[in-house]
C-alpha cells in the first residue's frame, strides 16, 4: 500500500450521526436539546431521519434561475491568497522597473518567493542571514534536502528578486539599470499568462483599497531547469484548462499572476464552453503604469478612497462616475457594468446541471457516479493550495426561497401536495416551519429575515465551496440536502471559535490588517490540516440527500460540494442560545459590523408578551433584561454628564434597520440613539455619541423607544412570570442540602422533578444536579431492593457473566454506606446488615463442601440455589459451578455406562469433559472414556472397510471379524450391521443349496428375487455368479424371442404376443356382455382368479408349480378368446350387412363411416379404409388380411418356435413367456392334427347343401361392385371367406389358425380351399335361376293378389308397379305374427306363407328386428323375387323407397341387377 504524501490531505474525525426514532424526530427542538450536550463539542452533526420520512421536492423547478457566483479555489485558501498577493508586488514592482520577473525552479519546484521572504525577514534580514551564513537553515526550512548547495541558490535568487524590491520598501535607492543589464543577457518567452484572477466577493472598502495599490501586472515567467520532469503531475489537473506546463531545459514557462484587463477579452456566455468558463486564457498586453490606478470613465486616478475594483475583471471605477452614482462602497463583491452585462450567466436548474455533470465528469474523466468522495477531497484540498493552477467553479448560493419557492411543501403553494404527502406541511422538520416554531426564540422577531426565518436554497457544483464561517449572531443553522451528490462539511466547537480566529490571523496577517470582519464574509477558507496542526479541533462528515447538518452556536464551519446537488438551509435559536446572542452583539459592534436584527427589540416583544412566555424563557429573558436595562442606564448617564440635554420618544419598531444603523458601529439601534439636526437620517448609538459630527453636543438629541420607567415594568412582568421557577429552585435547594434526619424520602424528590416537569422549568444546572440525585437514589433503591429480594436475572443462574449492578461483598458494605451518605433517605438501608450475615454463612458452608473429594450434585445445586437470593458477586459462587460441571458429569458417565454406550455418547462425553477444569476423578473417567473410544472407532472402522470392499470378502472373514468385534463394550452400528450382513449371507446360501437339491425348475421371478437378495448382501457368494449368468441367459432369450415375433417398434410384449388374447371380448356386442352375467352357476363354484388383463396372466403363469398347470391356464384363456372372436366376427358381420345404415356405423382404426375402398379382415370381419391401413401387396392377395389389430407379430416359422423352446429348455429355467411359447407350440401342432382329420373326413359338398343362406357382403369386388349405391357407398378391394354356408368347425378350424402365431402351410391352404369353395358355390347359383324365377313368380302373384284385394285395377297395378310397391304401409292391427314354428329361422322366404288376408310380422331379411308400432313400412324387393321387407330391417328410408328401386341381397347376386 502507497504511503500518502507528506502534503496529502487527510480527513478530520467523523463528527456524530443521530438516528432518532419517529418518537425522538416528531419534536426536533427536544431531540436538539437532548443531543446538544454531545454534538456542541463538535460544532457540527449529522441527523439522518428515520426511514420512509420523504419529503416531495416542491421547488418550482421550471421558474427557478440565478446567477451563480464564480469561485477561484486558490484564491479562497488564507495562505495562497497572501502568496498570490505578495507576488503581484513584486511583479508590479519589476513592472514599474521595466523588468519582467522570472521565478525560477529551485530542486524541480517553484522557487516560494513569499516563503522565501518571510523566512529572511524572521532571521533578520538579508545582511544578518549573509553575515551569520544561514542560508543553509534556511534552505532546510523550505524543505529542501541537505547537502546539495541549495543555501547559495538561495542566496542569488533572493539577492536577485526579493532584495531591491525590500530595499524599494525601506525607501533605498534602487540601481536598476544594474539589474536590467543583468537580466537582458537571459533569453524571454513570449508572455502567455495562465490566470486571470477574480476577487473574491464580499470585500469591504479597505480590502478594495488594499487590492487596488497591488497593482496587477503581465505575465511572470519562471526559469525551468534542465531534466526537470513535467509528468509528475496528475492528468486530472489538465481537464479544466489548467495550464502544466512542459518543461524543457534552459527554458522559461508563466506562472499565474494577476493582469490588467485589456479590451480584448471576451465573455464566455455559451454552454459548450465549459472549460474556459473556470479557465480564462488571455493573451498578454503590457499595461501602462499610469492605467493601473485610474478609472476607467474620468481616466483620473484621484480619489482614491472612491475607486472601486470590479470583482469580475478588476477595472478601476469611481464610485462617482458610475450610472447611477454610488454614494459609498457596497458591501460583498461588485460588479462593473460590462461584467454585469457579459460576463454573468442566468442559469436554469436544468442547465447548471447539464454544465456541473460536465464540469466533474470532464475533470476526473470518469462518471461523475464512480467519483470516490475521497479523490475529490483531496482534489480540492490540493487545488485551494495550489498557486500554479487556477480552477474556477461556480456556486449557486443564497437564493432566496420566498422568491422561487422552497424544496419542502408549504401550505397554499403551488405545489399540489398529494395526501399521503400531507403530513409533511406541518411537519417540525420542514425547515419553512422550524425557524419559526414555538420554542424558536426568532418569532418574536416581527421581519421575516431571508436566510435566517426564511430559508435559502444552495445549488452547488464540484468543487464549489462555503468558506469558514459562524452563522449570524452566533445562531444555530440546520441544512437539509434534497437531492443530489453529497455535501462535505468541517466544523469546530464553539469554545474554540477564537482559536480558529487566531490561528487564521497568524497564518495570514497580512488580510486580517485590512480586513477585520474578513471571518464575516465567507470568502477565506483554510486547509482543516493546517488548523488541526494548530490545536484547532476540526471535525468533518459528508451529507448525504435526506440528511440534515445541524450547526451549533458560534460553531465555525465551512465545507464544499461533491458534486451537483440541491441543499436548503435556515437558522433558528432556542433559549440555551439568548446569552450568547448579546455577545454577539457586542462582537459585531467592535468589528463594526451590521446587525441581522435588533437583539433588544427581541428581548422587549418577548417582555411585552410576559404572561405567554414559558417559565424557562421568561427566566431567560429576565436575565437578559436585568444586563440590557443595566447597560442602558449607564450609557444614558454617561450621555447626559455628556451634555446630551434633548430628548424624545422615537418609534424605531417601525423603521427599517438600514434607516437605524449607528454610522460608525453600524448597529441597528432599538432602545435609543444619537441624533443632530445637522444630519437628517444620520444617527449613532450611544457608544459612539462623538462620532456623530462637530456639533456642540448639546445640540445633540437622546431619542429613546422606551423611557427606563416604561423597561422596569415589563422586566418586572417577566420576574413575576420567572418567579414560580425561583420557588422552585429554592426549595430543590434546601432539600439536596438536608441532613441527618431531615432528609427527605425519595417521593419528595419525585415529586420536584415531577413539578418541574409539568411547569416546563429550565434546564440548568440545579435541576440537572436535582434529576441525577434522583436517578442515584432510585439506582440506590432498586440495587438495594434487589438484594433484599433476591431477583436476578435469568441468564445469571446459567453461570452467565456478572452483572453490571451485581457487588461484591465488599461493595455491599460501601454501598451501604453509601445509602447513608444520600441527600435522600431509603427505608432499605438497614436491611442490608441483615443480609450480609446470611453470605458470610453462605461462604462458611460453601468452604466445607468444595473440601469434600466427591461432593453431591444435589448438595451443591443446593448451594447454588440459596446464592440466588443474595445478589451480590460471591468469589465462591465460580468454584460451586465448576464443581457442579465436574459432579454431573462424573454422573452422566457413570449413568451411561450401565447402560449401551454408543459413539456419539463417548465423543459428547468426551467433549464435554475437555472443558471442565481439571480434576483427578475427571481425568480417570475421561482416560476410560478415550480408550474405549479409540478401540470401538478401530472394529467400526474395520467392519466398514469390510462391509464396502469390492469385490466383497469371503463369509469366513467377516465372521472373524465380527467375533472379535462382539467383546466390545459398547453399541457398534456397522459390527451390528456385518453380523446381520453374515446371517443374510448364511440364509442365502442355504436357500440356494434348497433350491438345488429340489431338482425343480425354478420360476424366473423366484431367481431374479434370490440374485438381487444376493447382489444386496455384502458378501462373496460363490452361487451367485451361476445364478447371474443363467438370468443373464434368460434375458438373452427373451431378446431372441422377441426379434423373431415381436414385429418392428411393437408396442406390444412377448408374452402378450405368445399368449391367447385375454382382451378380445371387450370388443364385443352387448348381447354378449349380458350373457356373461347368465353363466351357469357351476361356473361360479369354481373361483378361479379372471384372467382380464395381461398382468392376470403374468402372475397367474408365475404362480404355478409346474408346466401342467400352466397350460390349464392358457388352455381356458385360448378357449375365451375363441369365444371372443366368434362373438366379434358375427357382431362385425352383422353391422356390415347393405340393410343396415351405412353411415351410423364407425369401421377401422379412424372409428369412421364406411366409404369407398374397403378392407376386411379375415379375422375380425371389421371394414378397414384403404387409405388408413396398409396397401394390399402380392402377398396380401394370396394371403389372409389381417387388420392391424389382429396380425400382433412376424409370425415365424414352427420350426423357429421350436428351436426357442428347445434352447429354453436347455437353460432350465421357466418363465411366462417360456409356457407361453410351449403352449403355441402344443396348440399349432393340436391345429395341424385337427386340419388333417376335417380335411379328410369333411365332406364339402355338405356345404352347399344350405340355399337358404343369404350372400354375404364378403363378396368379390365385381359382385360387390353390383349392389346399388344407393343402399351403400364403399366396396371391398379382396376377397374374403364367405360365412355362410360354412360349417362350425371350419369357421373355428380357419379363425384358430388365423390366430396362432406361427406360420403354417396348412392355413393358406386352407384358406384358398375355403375361398374357392364359396366362388364355385356362387357361379352354380347364378347358372340355376330357374328356382329363383318359380318362387319370384309365386311370390309376385302373392303381392299381386295382396294389392287386388285392396280395389287397386291389375293393369295400372302393372304400369305403376314401380311407384306402388316402393313403399306401403300397413296397419299393425291387420298384420299378424308368424307362428313360432315358421318365423324360427329370419332367413325363412316371405314367398313360404300362405295366401291368407292377415299378413306376417317377420320379414326375410337376414336379422329382422321385429319393429312394432301403429304404421311397420315395407318395401317390395323389384329383383326377381318381389318379396317384401321391413324397411328398416335392410337399411333403407321411406324417402329411397319412394324415389329408388331395391334389389335385395339374394336378387343382387342371383340376378346381377345394378340399381340405376
Amino acid at each position: 500500500m502507497s504511503q500518502p504524501r507528506p502534503d496529502e490531505f487527510k480527513p478530520p474525525p467523523e463528527c456524530p450521526v443521530f438516528e432518532p426514532s419517529w418518537e425522538e424526530f416528531g419534536d426536533p427542538y427536544a431531540f436538539i436539546n437532548k443531543i446538544r450536550p454531545i454534538a456542541e463539542k463538535t460544532g457540527i452533526c449529522k441527523v439522518r431521519p428515520p426511514p420512509g420520512w420523504q419529503p416531495p421536492f416542491a421547488c418550482d423547478v421550471d421558474k427557478l434561475h440565478f446567477v451563480p457566483r464564480i469561485q477561484r479555489l486558490n484564491e479562497l485558501e488564507a495562505q495562497t491568497r497572501v502568496k498570490l498577493n505578495f507576488l503581484d508586488q513584486i511583479a508590479k514592482f519589476w513592472d514599474l522597473q521595466g523588468c519582467a520577473l522570472k521565478i525560477p525552479h529551485v530542486e524541480r519546484k517553484i522557487l516560494d518567493l513569499y516563503k522565501l521572504n518571510k523566512l529572511v525577514a524572521d532571521e533578520g534580514g538579508f545582511d544578518v542571514v549573509c553575515r551569520d551564513r544561514r542560508w543553509t537553515k534556511i534552505a532546510l526550512q523550505m524543505g529542501f534536502a541537505p547537502g546539495k548547495a541549495v543555501g547559495s541558490h538561495l542566496r542569488g535568487h533572493y539577492e536577485r528578486l526579493l532584495y531591491p524590491y525590500y530595499l524599494f520598501q525601506n525607501g533605498a535607492n534602487l540601481l536598476v539599470r544594474s539589474m536590467e543589464s543583468r537580466d537582458a543577457k537571459e533569453p524571454k518567452l513570449p508572455e502567455q499568462p495562465q490566470r486571470q484572477p477574480v476577487q473574491a466577493p464580499d470585500v469591504c472598502p479597505s480590502a478594495r483599497r488594499a487590492k487596488r495599490m497591488k497593482c496587477e501586472v503581465g505575465a511572470i515567467y519562471v526559469k525551468t531547469e534542465p531534466g526537470e520532469p513535467g509528468e509528475n503531475r496528475p492528468n486530472l489537473r489538465r481537464r479544466m484548462g489548467s495550464f502544466v506546463a512542459k518543461p524543457e531545459p534552459e527554458k522559461e514557462i508563466p506562472i499565474p499572476v494577476k493582469q490588467e484587463p485589456v479590451e480584448s477579452k471576451e465573455p464566455v456566455v455559451e454552454a459548450d464552453k465549459s472549460k474556459s468558463r473556470y479557465k480564462k486564457i488571455i493573451p498578454p498586453v503590457p499595461p501602462s503604469p499610469v492605467d493601473l490606478v485610474v478609472c476607467l470613465v474620468c481616466a483620473s486616478g484621484g480619489d482614491e478612497d472612491r475607486l472601486l475594483l470590479c470583482d469580475g475583471c478588476d477595472d478601476s471605477y469611481h464610485t462617482f462616475c458610475l450610472i447611477p452614482p454610488l454614494h459609498d462602497v457596497p458591501k460583498g463583491d461588485w460588479r462593473c457594468p460590462r461584467c454585469l452585462a457579459q460576463a454573468y450567466r442566468d442559469y436554469s436548474l436544468r442547465a447548471f446541471g447539464q454544465m456541473a455533470d460536465a464540469f466533474k465528469s470532464d475533470y476526473f474523466n470518469m462518471p461523475v457516479h464512480m467519483v470516490p468522495t475521497e479523490l475529490v477531497e483531496k482534489e480540492f484540498w490540493r487545488l485551494v493550495g495550489a498557486i500554479d493552477e487556477d480552477v474556477t467553479v461556480e456556486y449557486g448560493a443564497d437564493i432566496a426561497s420566498k422568491e422561487f419557492g422552497s424544496g419542502f411543501p408549504i401550505p397554499n403553494g403551488k405545489f399540489k401536495v398529494s395526501p399521503a404527502d400531507e403530513k409533511y406541511l406541518k411537519c417540525g422538520w420542514n425547515l419553512n416551519n422550524l425557524a419559526m416554531m414555538k420554542p424558536s426564540v426568532l418569532t418574536h422577531v416581527t421581519a421575516d429575515i431571508c436566510g435566517m426565518t426564511l430559508p435559502w436554497l444552495y445549488v452547488g457544483m464540484c468543487f464549489s465551496s462555503f468558506c469558514w464561517h459562524i452563522e449570524d449572531h452566533w445562531s444555530y443553522s440546520i441544512n437539509y440536502l434534497h437531492w443530489g451528490e453529497p455535501k462535505t462539511w468541517y466544523g469546530a466547537p464553539g469554545f474554540a471559535a477564537e482559536q480558529l480566529e487566531e490561528v487564521m490571523k497568524k497564518l495570514a496577517p497580512e488580510l486580517f490588517e485590512s480586513q477585520p470582519d474578513l471571518l464575516h464574509q465567507l470568502v477565506t477558507i483554510m486547509n482543516p490540516n493546517t488548523l488541526m496542526a494548530h490545536g484547532v479541533p476540526i471535525y468533518r462528515t459528508n451529507q448525504c440527500a435526506g440528511e440534515f447538518v445541524i450547526t451549533f452556536p458560534r460553531a465555525y464551519h465551512s465545507g464544499f460540494n461533491q458534486g451537483f446537488n440541491f441543499a436548503e438551509a435556515v437558522n433558528f435559536c432556542t433559549v440555551d442560545w439568548m446569552p450568547l446572542g448579546r455577545q454577539c452583539v457586542d462582537h459585531y459592534r467592535m468589528l463594526h459590523r451590521y446587525n441581522v436584527f435588533s437583539h433588544d427589540e427581541m428581548v422587549c416583544n418577548m417582555a411585552l408578551k410576559a404572561d405567554t412566555l414559558n417559565v424557562v424563557l421568561a427566566s431567560a429573558v429576565h436575565k437578559d433584561m436585568v444586563v440590557m436595562i443595566q447597560e442602558e442606564q449607564d450609557l444614558r448617564e454617561r450621555a447626559k454628564n455628556m451634555g446630551v440635554l434633548l430628548c424624545k420618544e422615537a418609534k424605531y419598531d417601525h423603521l427599517q434597520d438600514d434607516e437605524r444603523q449607528c454610522v460608525k458601529c453600524r448597529t441597528t439601534c432599538y432602545l435609543s440613539a444619537i441624533t443632530c439636526h445637522c444630519s437628517p437620517g444620520v444617527l449613532v448609538c450611544l457608544h459612539h455619541i462623538s462620532d456623530l459630527c462637530s456639533c456642540p453636543i448639546t445640540n445633540y438629541t437622546l431619542n429613546y423607544r422606551y423611557t427606563l420607567d416604561n423597561l422596569f415594568p415589563m422586566m418586572n412582568a417577566v420576574k413575576q412570570r420567572a418567579e414560580l421557577y425561583d420557588e422552585w429552585a429554592s426549595h430543590v435547594t434546601e432539600t439536596l442540602e438536608a441532613k441527618l434526619d431531615k432528609k427527605k424520602g425519595l417521593p419528595v424528590f419525585r415529586s420536584l422533578l415531577a413539578e418541574s416537569e409539568s411547569k416546563v422549568f429550565p434546564d440548568n444546572d440545579l435541576l440537572r444536579r436535582l434529576r441525577l440525585v434522583t436517578q442515584d437514589a432510585e439506582k440506590c433503591s432498586s440495587v438495594a431492593q434487589q438484594l433484599l429480594n433476591g431477583k436476578r436475572q435469568t441468564r445469571y443462574r446459567c453461570g452467565s457473566e456478572k452483572s453490571r449492578s451485581q457487588l461484591t461483598v465488599e461493595e455491599l458494605s460501601s454501598f451501604v454506606r453509601q445509602l447513608y451518605n444520600l441527600p435522600c433517605c431509603l427505608p432499605q438501608a438497614p436491611k442490608l446488615k441483615e443480609l450480609l450475615n446470611h453470605i458470610e454463612d453462605f461462604q462458611q458452608h460453601s468452604e466445607k463442601v468444595l473440601a469434600d473429594e466427591v461432593p453431591s450434585v444435589a448438595e451443591i445445586q443446593g448451594l447454588l440455589d440459596v446464592s440466588f437470593d443474595f445478589d451480590v458477586e460471591l468469589p465462591e459462587l465460580p468454584r460451586l459451578r465448576v464443581r457442579l460441571e465436574q459432579a454431573r458429569w462424573l454422573e452422566a458417565v457413570q449413568q451411561a455406562s450401565t447402560a449401551t454406550l454408543t459413539l456419539e455418547t463417548m465423543r459428547r462425553l468426551i467433549d464435554q469433559g475437555v472443558g471442565l477444569s481439571p480434576h483427578p476423578s475427571v481425568e480417570n473417567a475421561m482416560a476410560r472414556l478415550q480408550e474405549l473410544l479409540t478401540v470401538s472407532e478401530h472394529w467400526e472402522d474395520k467392519a466398514s472397510s469390510l462391509l464396502k470392499a469390492r469385490p466383497p470378502h469371503s463369509i469366513e472373514t467377516l465372521s472373524a471379524v465380527a467375533e472379535k468385534a462382539s467383546g466390545i463394550p459398547a453399541y457398534l452400528p456397522n459390527c451390528l450391521l456385518l453380523k446381520d450382513t453374515i446371517r443374510k449371507a448364511h440364509e442365502w446360501l442355504q436357500e440356494a443349496e434348497e433350491l438345488q437339491a429340489s431338482g425343480c425348475i425354478p420360476m424366473v421371478d423366484s431367481l431374479s428375487d434370490m440374485v438381487l437378495r444376493g447382489q444386496a448382501i455384502q458378501v462373496h457368494l460363490e452361487p451367485l455368479d451361476k445364478l447371474e449368468s443363467l438370468m443373464v441367459e434368460v434375458q438373452e432369450w427373451k431378446e431372441s424371442a422377441a426379434s423373431a415375433f415381436l414385429e418392428k417398434d411393437s408396442p406390444l410384449s412377448l408374452l402378450e404376443v405368445l399368449c391367447p388374447r385375454c382382451e378380445v371380448g371387450n370388443v364385443g356386442s352387448p348381447k354378449r356382455k349380458a350373457k356373461k352375467g347368465k353363466e351357469s352357476p357351476k361356473s361360479n363354484k369354481k373361483k378361479t382368479p379372471r384372467l382380464n388383463t395381461l398382468s392376470d396372466v403374468e402372475k397367474a403363469l408365475s404362480e404355478t408349480k409346474d408346466s401342467s398347470s400352466a397350460m390349464a391356464t392358457l388352455e381356458e384363456l385360448r378357449v375365451r378368446e375363441m369365444e371372443a372372436f366368434s362373438n366379434l366376427r358375427a357382431a362385425n358381420e352383422s353391422k356390415l350387412l347393405p340393410t343396415a345404415d351405412c353411415m351410423d356405423l364407425k369401421v377401422c382404426v379412424c372409428q369412421k363411416a364406411p366409404m369407398g375402398a374397403m378392407l376386411q379382415c379375415e379375422l375380425c370381419r371389421d371394414a378397414f379404409h384403404s387409405v388408413c391401413v396398409k396397401e394390399l401387396t402380392d402377398s396380401c392377395k394370396t394371403q389372409p388380411w389381417l387388420c392391424p389389430h389382429c396380425q400382433q407379430s412376424e409370425k415365424p416359422p414352427l420350426n423357429k418356435a421350436l428351436s426357442l423352446l428347445a434352447s429354453l429348455r436347455h437353460i432350465g429355467v421357466r418363465l411366462p413367456e417360456g409356457e407361453a411359447l410351449q403352449y403355441l407350440v402344443e396348440r399349432t401342432v393340436n391345429w395341424q392334427q385337427r386340419a388333417q382329420q376335417i380335411s379328410q373326413t369333411c365332406n364339402l359338398p355338405e356345404l352347399e347343401e344350405r340355399p337358404g343362406t343369404p350372400p354375404i357382403l364378403t363378396c368379390s369386388v365385381s359382385e360387390w361392385n353390383r349392389t346399388g349405391h344407393a343402399q351403400t357407398v364403399f366396396y371391398t378391394e379382396q376377397r374374403c371367406i364367405p360365412l355362410q354356408g360354412l360349417s362350425q368347425e371350419l369357421d373355428e378350424l380357419m379363425v384358430e389358425g388365423l390366430l396362432l402365431q406361427v406360420s403354417l402351410p396348412e392355413i393358406q391352404s386352407l384358406y384358398h380351399v375355403l375361398l374357392d369353395r364359396a366362388s364355385s358355390l356362387q357361379t352354380n347359383r347364378c347358372m340355376s335361376p330357374s328356382q329363383d324365377e318359380e318362387t319370384m313368380t309365386v311370390s309376385e302373384k302373392k303381392a299381386k293378389r295382396h294389392l287386388e284385394r285392396d280395389g287397386v285395377d291389375g293393369e295400372r297395378r302393372r304400369k305403376d308397379k314401380k311407384h306402388s310397391r316402393k313403399r306401403q304401409k300397413m296397419n299393425k292391427k291387420n298384420l299378424q305374427r308368424r307362428p313360432a314354428s315358421t318365423s324360427s329361422s329370419p332367413r325363412s322366404d316371405f314367398s313360404q306363407s300362405d295366401d291368407s288376408d292377415e299378413e306376417m310380422a317377420v320379414c326375410p331379411a337376414e336379422r329382422c328386428c321385429l319393429p312394432e308400432g301403429d304404421e311397420v313400412d315395407w318395401v317390395q324387393c323389384d329383383g326377381s323375387c318381389n318379396q317384401w321387407f321391413h324397411q328398416v330391417c335392410v337399411g333403407v328410408t321411406a324417402e329411397m323407397a319412394e324415389k329408388e328401386d331395391y334389389i335385395c341381397v339374394r336378387c343382387t347376386l342371383n340376378d346381377g341387377h345394378m340399381r340405376k
